[in-house]
C-alpha cells in the first residue's frame, strides 16, 4: 500500500516521547505524501502538528488492530517494530501478569522482581511432552523443546540466555537446569541431577558483584554443558567462565540499565 492509503483519517500511529517514550495517537486529517506536516490527536485529546520530512522526522510507526495486542507470539502482530514490541510486552505484564512472551523460537522474558509460583513441579510435569506452541510461553516450554529434540534427533543441543545486567539471566538458566534436572533425572544413586543445582550458588558467590540495578550482578559467563545418557537421564555436567566487563569488577559505574533476557533453543551438530 502506498503512503496515501496507510496515513488517512483515524489510523492510529506511535510517536516519540521524551518522557513515556512511545506515545499513542490518531490521525485527524489524511496525509498526502510529501507534505511536512501530520496532523495527529493524542490519546488525551491534545492536537499535535507532527513534523515529517528529510531533515525532521521519519513517518511515524503504524499501531497494530486491538484484536491483536497481547499476541503471546510477538511475530502475530501485523507491524512488528519497536514501540509494538514494547507495548504488546506491557500489555501482557500489567493486564495478564504474563512475564514470558514468544518471537518465533526465541522468549522474551520480562523480570518481575519478586517469586512466581509458576516453577513448581506441577507446572514442570504439565509442560513435559507438549510441543512449543502448545500452552503458554515459558521457559520450561524452551527447555522441554531442545530436551525433546535431543532425544528425538539424538544431537547435542544448546540454549542461549542474554539480556542486561538485572535481567534475570542467572534465574533463567537456574530455571531451565530445573527442568532438565526433573525430567531427566539420575538414575544411578549419585544424584548427579541435585550436584548440578547445587553447583550453582558456589558459582554465584564467586566473581559477583552489586551493580545499581542488581545487588547480585554476575561478573562471568558461564557455559554449563549437561550430560545425558542414552535413556536421557543426567550423567553429568562441567561449567565454563569467562570473566565479564573487568572495569565494573573494580567500581560501581552510576548507571547500569535492564532489560529482559532471551531464551532460544538451537541444535548443535
Amino acid at each position: 500500500m502506498s503512503v496515501n492509503e496507510l496515513f488517512t483519517k483515524l489510523t492510529r500511529v506511535w510517536v516519540p516521547d521524551p518522557d513515556d517514550v512511545w506515545k499513542a495517537a490518531e490521525i485527524t486529517r489524511d496525509y498526502k505524501e510529501g507534505e511536512a506536516v501530520l496532523h495527529l490527536q493524542l490519546e488525551d485529546g491534545t492536537p499535535l502538528e507532527y513534523q515529517v520530512g528529510p531533515k525532521a522526522n521519519a513517518l511515524p510507526f503504524l499501531r497494530n488492530p486491538d484484536i491483536l495486542v497481547g499476541e503471546n507470539d510477538l511475530t502475530a502482530l501485523s507491524y512488528l517494530h519497536e514501540p509494538a514490541v514494547l507495548h504488546n510486552l506491557r500489555v501482557r505484564f500489567l493486564e495478564s501478569n504474563n512475564i514470558y512472551t514468544y518471537c518465533g523460537i526465541v522468549l522474551v522474558a520480562i523480570n518481575p522482581y519478586e517469586q512466581l509460583q509458576i516453577y513448581g513441579e506441577e507446572v514442570i510435569t504439565a509442560y513435559s511432552g507438549q510441543n512449543m506452541g502448545d500452552m503458554d510461553p515459558h521457559i520450561f516450554a524452551v527447555a522441554e523443546e531442545a530436551y525433546k529434540q535431543m532425544a528425538r534427533d539424538e544431537k547435542n543441543q544448546s540454549m542461549i540466555v542474554s539480556g542486561e545486567s538485572g535481567a534475570g539471566k542467572t534465574v533463567s538458566a537456574k530455571y531451565a537446569m530445573r527442568y532438565f534436572a526433573t525430567v531427566g533425572g539420575s538414575s544411578s544413586d549419585a544424584n548427579v541431577e541435585e550436584k548440578v543445582l547445587a553447583s550453582n550458588p558456589i558459582m554465584e558467590a564467586i566473581g559477583n558483584a552489586k551493580t545499581t540495578r542488581n545487588d547480585n550482578s554476575s561478573r562471568f559467563g558461564k557455559y554449563i554443558q549437561i550430560g545425558f545418557s542414552r535413556h536421557y537421564h543426567i550423567i553429568g555436567a562441567n561449567m565454563r567462565t569467562y570473566l565479564l566487563e573487568k572495569s565494573r569488577v573494580v567500581f560501581q559505574v552510576s548507571s547500569s540499565p535492564c532489560s529482559a533476557p532471551c531464551c532460544r533453543s538451537t541444535a548443535a551438530a
